[in-house]
């Protein structure tokens, strides 16, 4: 306590303000919401701050009225937030309304920045140095490449790291017991407990932290020492929390420790705006917030400044169905301007021949924003082969190294070498070979040794049954036609016919991918174009050098989270796709329950980052989001033949494009009526699984129960490989 009350005796004594003149000379204007928030400085407080109400200009001129009006030492105040980028942008912020005075003296951390510091003054105090922090992210993955080869005996993909990886960080920051780790993945065949417990172990074994142990480090510091405890209350006795619904569990441990003796406690956010449950936020921290503090208030700021009156009157409508959150409503401070656009699409590949038309028409800052980062691939292969200005933000494209993805490569590739033993070893269970371990490697050994094909050694071996040839037979037949026909045609020959389909069900694997790599593969004219095109798209995202000028920008919700731009189309939003799962409050679990509630405030997220104008496209999927914003406004319908057709955008190409699966008006028209006779169909016959009772059916695909099992099939392929009578 010494240390810090010398230095402070050093520190001038702060000037003493009134509040008018506090307002007036630092031209801050706000309104009544905003000013009791500013103006609330002693104590617990909550302040929950609709989207657009201007948190940010509330929380830095919070700390100056604090700093002049109230004469509290700014070496007292910590405001933490999420990002170091957020820390700079805030300090920023700050001195943009204040001045640099008191720039070096104000403390803008983020939490592991304050963990940092505690873990730091630990060591100084018993004389030991701490575990090295661990900054780059190769030594995790090499350190989880090992232990995952050991427990599952497989050699793991860029994205099984990375998903082990946010496995990892979710447990930490979750505070989760071993036994609670043990009872919620026992069903797993990931190993995940045993995997966890031998990281954590070889990280302590090398001395090594990584930024979620550094929390945990710090935490059980403040908590098994009330010197060093008492040390930082003193240091620190008003705390400042941004973002506060992204904060985990153990962040908000942290926080609570800080603030028990004191108890000035400012946190700002809004669990309606709770998207990074994959990271272990905790929006249940501010709606327990009166619980953990009764004395506690809690604040709203409901006025939107950023978005037009229909936009968000939609938005309030939209999450006010939500169950798990604060009452509060948003309203608008700006009037009604232009209407929410809906976009008719026949099918989710329309949207991108649309948005390359508003690329090129591009004037004002115009983001299409998508659930997930491969959504926007297709987009960006048509923008790059027209050659259309765009900028990406944060992107992060583990789904060239996702395990389908690969899977669909290597039978390709298999297809066109079918000598190479390591790719059938590869694929051999993933497709209808039927084959055993033992046996696949056995006839590759023989393959080598005669030089003749895997498959062939296959069908003429002694020992496999007459049933196990005749699959292997069809599958040779099937790698020989998808040499000589379009990319599309053969990833559906590949998922429907060859059995991958089912291997991904068998694994619980989401077909997701198998969409994308559909709708890339629609401008290539064979196979091994196909992968040649994968591999450019993904060495042009990867070097991707942004032009900050660039008007047209594509991000996902997520990394469009506290930004802003004049017009926002939102993408697949379809039902399946997003939201990933509907659920129905009256049958599902309250996990599930959980898991659908954040979907919708994403949803919610992107719908609010517009200012101006909000384009949705709506398919004829079924989509539950788009449907409860139509019940809720009126919306207006934009024609989609305003903009131009898939076709149009590849025939303007300056690439050369082959012509579509259908060749002629002819094949379309058989193809209609191929649809509309099933359609009318009770059952149906399959010449793989036999007798069918269809269950239902849309544009695309048709679902069949076969005996127990229900099947959802490709009506495309269905009609070229004549599979259905």
């Amino acid at each position: 306590m010494n240390e810090i009350e010398d230095r402070l005796k050093i520190i001038q004594v702060m000037i003493d303000m009134k509040s008018n003149e506090f307002f007036n000379k630092y031209n801050v204007s706000l309104n009544e919401q905003q000013m009791e928030a500013v103006q609330t400085v002693d104590g617990p407080v909550l302040l929950l701050a609709v989207p657009g109400s201007g948190k940010t200009t509330v929380l830095v001129t919070r700390i100056g009225y604090m700093i002049y009006c109230c004469k509290i030492h700014p070496e007292r105040i910590l405001t933490l937030t999420y990002t170091k980028a957020a820390t700079i942008d805030m300090s920023e912020r700050y001195c943009s309304i204040f001045g640099n005075e008191m720039q070096n003296r104000l403390e803008f951390r983020t939490i592991n920045g304050i963990c940092a510091k505690v873990i730091q003054y630990y060591g100084r105090r018993i004389g030991k140095k701490a575990y090295e922090l661990i900054t780059n992210e190769k030594i995790i993955g090499s350190i989880l490449l090992s232990i995952y080869r050991k427990y599952l005996d497989e050699y793991p993909t860029e994205s099984d790291i990375k998903g082990l990886r946010a496995l990892i960080t979710y447990i930490k920051n979750m505070m989760f017991t071993d036994k609670e780790i043990e009872d919620i993945y026992e069903q797993d065949d990931l190993h995940i407990s045993d995997i966890y417990r031998e990281y954590c172990s070889e990280l302590k074994s090398r001395s090594l932290m990584d930024y979620d142990d550094q929390m945990i480090y710090a935490y059980n510091m403040l908590k098994g020492s009330s010197e060093i405890l008492q040390y930082f209350q003193e240091q620190y006795p008003y705390i400042c929390v941004d973002e506060a619904q992204d904060t985990s569990k153990i962040q908000h441990a942290i926080i609570a420790l800080l603030v028990k003796t004191n108890g000035n406690l400012f946190m700002v956010g809004d669990e309606d705006q709770s998207i990074y449950g994959f990271r272990a936020a905790y929006p249940e921290a501010l709606l327990d917030f009166k619980k953990t503090h009764s004395n506690g208030k809690v604040l709203l700021m409901e006025k939107n400044f950023r978005s037009n009156a229909k936009i968000v009157l939609a938005a309030d409508r939209f999450i006010q169905k939500n169950k798990m959150r604060h009452e509060k409503h948003m309203v608008a401070a700006r009037c009604e301007e232009s209407d929410i656009n809906l976009i008719p699409i026949t099918n989710r590949c329309d949207q991108y021949a649309y948005l390359v038309k508003v690329a090129q028409e591009c004037e004002s800052t115009t983001a299409v924003l998508y659930r997930d980062n491969e959504s926007v691939l297709p987009l960006v292969d048509l923008l790059e082969k027209r050659h259309i200005p765009y900028r990406i933000k944060n992107a992060d494209f583990t789904f060239f190294s996702h395990r389908s993805v690969l899977d669909v490569q290597n039978i390709m590739r298999f297809a066109i070498d079918p000598y190479d033993p390591e790719l059938f070893m590869q694929i051999y269970y993933k497709i209808r070979t039927y084959l055993n371990k033992a046996t696949a490697i056995k006839i590759c050994e023989i393959s080598a040794k005669r030089q003749i094909t895997v498959l062939d050694v296959a069908i003429e071996y002694g020992y496999l049954a007459e049933n196990t040839k005749k699959s292997c037979k069809s599958m040779k037949t099937h790698l020989r036609l998808m040499n000589n026909e379009r990319a599309e045609k053969a990833i559906r020959r590949i998922v429907d016919s060859m059995g991958y389909g089912d291997y991904l069900e068998r694994q619980n694997i989401k077909d997701s991918k198998i969409f994308i790599l559909k709708s890339i593969a629609e401008n290539e004219s064979t196979p091994q174009a196909f992968i040649s095109r994968l591999n450019e798209l993904a060495q042009i995202i990867k070097e991707k050098e942004n032009d900050s000028d660039c008007k047209f920008i594509l991000s996902t919700i997520h990394s469009s989270k506290g930004l802003e731009y004049d017009n926002v189309y939102l993408m697949d939003v379809c039902d399946g796709v997003f939201p990933e799962n509907v659920r129905d409050p009256k049958s599902a679990t309250p996990e599930e329950m959980k898991e659908y509630e954040e979907e919708r405030r994403l949803f919610y997220v992107g719908v609010t980052r517009a200012k101006n104008t909000l384009c949705i496209f709506k398919s004829d999927y079924v989509s539950t989001f788009c449907n409860e914003l139509l019940n809720t406004q009126a919306i207006t319908p934009v024609a989609i033949s305003k903009k131009p057709s898939m076709a149009t955008v590849a025939r303007n190409s300056s690439y050369n494009t082959a012509p579509s699966s259908f060749d002629n008006s002819e094949s379309l028209e058989n193809y209609k009526q191929f649809c509309e006779d099933i359609s009318q169909k009770k059952t149906v016959k399959h010449k793989v699984f036999g007798i069918g009772e269809v269950i239902s059916h849309d544009i695309e695909h048709i679902t069949i129960r076969f005996g127990v099992r229900e099947r959802m099939l490709s009506l495309r392929s269905m009609y070229e490989l004549e599979l259905l009578v």
